[in-house]
């Protein structure tokens, strides 16, 4: 299922910013449910209830996105649409109240993924897909790496449009038309961060947030000192998922356009372990990839996304009690 930009959609910022934008999202019954965290804090996972015995799908998402993103609304409805189940856990402050624990949620948030998988994988009746989506893609790709076969008992991965590299991801953000995206991301960020200050005074320096032009800047203030980097320069070559796609075992689609202006191709890894399948269309923007005429769909990455997991996961799902020990095949 190779991607094939449509004529009337040129470019990438018009491929990014258009189905986000300017496609109508699919109607989708979400169930929340809200977990306890172990530091007090709390996690809301919104829940689509398919057929018992049938596949879980899990979506990771973005900076600053949620189950109401374009790409989340798509995918979920096309897992409905097959009498499947789906879950999409948010990161701590992004389902529309501000989490209670003084840390947010970054590009390396291994151990979050972990938790929340574990814990599906204990209610779901059948296979458990793992996706993720930018932030939440190389999040998830982070996990995958660092757990090598301890993540078996997901049957199959995806990750779209994951800042792999997020050194050169940060540079590509912080230059030209691009700065459009990091206003948008700081717009909604900078507000949070202000009122997790109202919880924790003195969690990090108000003006130096404030002052904060680019994600270099935000990272250093905000991202960086709360989950245990040194800096921006520490937290972006330490949580990228480009030095771990070696070690996952776990059969992986990474899909990345070449033309992301969050990441662009010139930085896309190009070696990874036999379990994954590095896919670089010319087309697709970041988190685009938009199809059909006028005014378009969004149907095709969820199509992709699901042609891969089912046809490179194992023949049978593991049982709970085999999280660590699940065959793989292929």
């Amino acid at each position: 299922m190779d991607y094939s930009a449509p004529l009337w959609l040129p470019g990438a910022h018009l491929q990014t910013i258009y189905p986000a934008l300017c496609i109508a999202k699919p109607p989708v019954a979400f169930r929340r449910e809200r977990w306890d965290a172990q530091d007090g804090d709390f996690v809301d996972v919104d829940f689509v209830d398919g057929e018992p015995g049938q596949p879980m799908v899990v979506l990771f998402h973005g900076l600053e996105g949620s189950s109401d993103s374009h790409y989340a609304r798509a995918l979920m409805a096309a897992v409905a649409a097959r009498g499947w189940s789906g879950a999409i856990p948010h990161f701590r402050g992004c389902s529309g109240e501000l989490n209670l624990a003084p840390r947010f949620y970054h590009s390396g948030d291994a151990l979050e993924v972990d938790w929340i998988l574990r814990r599906l994988r204990q209610r779901a009746g059948g296979k458990l897909y793992a996706t993720g989506v930018s932030l939440g893609g190389n999040a998830l790709l982070r996990w995958l790496g660092e757990s090598q076969h301890q993540a078996d008992f997901v049957d199959a991965a995806c990750a779209v449009s994951a800042p792999l590299d997020l050194a050169r991801g940060g540079e590509s953000l912080g230059t030209g038309l691009n700065m459009v995206y990091t206003r948008n991301f700081l717009k909604s960020l900078k507000p949070k961060c202000l009122a997790k200050l109202d919880q924790f005074p003195g969690l990090f320096d108000r003006d130096a947030l404030i002052n904060a032009r680019d994600l270099y800047a935000f990272d250093n203030v905000v991202t960086a000192p709360l989950h245990g980097y040194k800096d921006t320069d520490d937290y972006w070559n330490r949580a990228s998922a480009k030095h771990v796609l070696g070690d996952i075992t776990v059969p992986t689609l990474v899909l990345n356009a070449r033309n992301d202006p969050f990441l662009p191709g010139v930085h896309l890894p190009t070696s990874a372990s036999r379990a994954v399948t590095l896919d670089y269309p010319a087309h697709g923007g970041h988190v685009g990839f938009a199809n059909g005429g006028v005014p378009g769909r969004l149907d095709w990455l969820p199509r992709k996304l699901l042609h891969f997991l089912e046809g490179t996961s194992p023949s049978r799902a593991p049982a709970p009690g085999e999280l660590c020990e699940a065959e793989r095949h292929g």
